[in-house]
């Protein structure tokens, strides 16, 4: 492995900087990005139930704070549960907004590195490509030794797509996966505020 990172040249270092950042961002992701972390089953349940035994408190409203996106967003509403419903709304679609860009979180850089990774690539390979044709002298170079400098420089394109079909690919999930959060967090937080104002049951 050391011999094939040797013979690409030092533009593939950049590759395998990249490939590092990537797959530390991805797993960083799944961990935080997990639906039991993320929107808690039966969490509005819970909160409603809270409510209706001990009524609204600093520590409840603390505990939702520090425990979950979908904790933050109904604590922001909680907190102007004495306001009209359209004010409880507007602090949940504030609360949601900094939940969804905290689930956004590193995904930018993710897409970035999913993006540049094959032009990395080819920026390898034409430095390989010119060092081959350059080290050539008067004589030429017998086809087989040129050959093998191709294939050589070539290491740093297939590398590129190794790294960057990954990184896309857990990009456009990690995408949809906030997206359907997003979604699921909103329709959550309008039952709440339905729910503490006697629209619904």
């Amino acid at each position: 492995m050391f011999n094939l990172i040797e013979a690409a040249g030092w533009p593939i270092w950049l590759l395998i900087i990249s490939s590092l950042v990537a797959v530390t961002l991805i797993v960083e992701r799944v961990l935080y990005l997990r639906r039991k972390n993320v929107i808690p089953p039966k969490l509005l349940v819970e909160v409603v139930h809270e409510m209706k035994q001990r009524g609204i408190n600093p520590p409840m409203l603390d505990k939702l704070s520090k425990g979950s996106p979908l904790g933050k967003v109904f604590a922001a509403g909680l907190k102007n549960i004495k306001n009209s419903p359209e004010v409880m709304k507007e602090a949940i679609e504030e609360a949601g907004r900094c939940a969804s860009h905290d689930m956004e979180r590193f995904l930018t850089t993710l897409g970035t590195i999913a993006s540049i990774s094959p032009l990395l690539g080819l920026f390898g390979t034409v430095v390989g490509m010119i060092e081959i044709f350059g080290a050539q002298n008067a004589g030429g170079a017998a086809p087989t030794e040129l050959a093998h400098g191709i294939s050589v420089a070539l290491y740093n394109t297939a590398f590129g797509l190794i790294v960057a079909i990954p990184s896309m690919i857990a990009y456009r999930h990690f995408r949809a996966l906030v997206d359907s959060f997003t979604i699921e967090m909103e329709q959550q937080a309008v039952k709440l505020v339905e729910i503490v104002h006697g629209e619904r049951k």
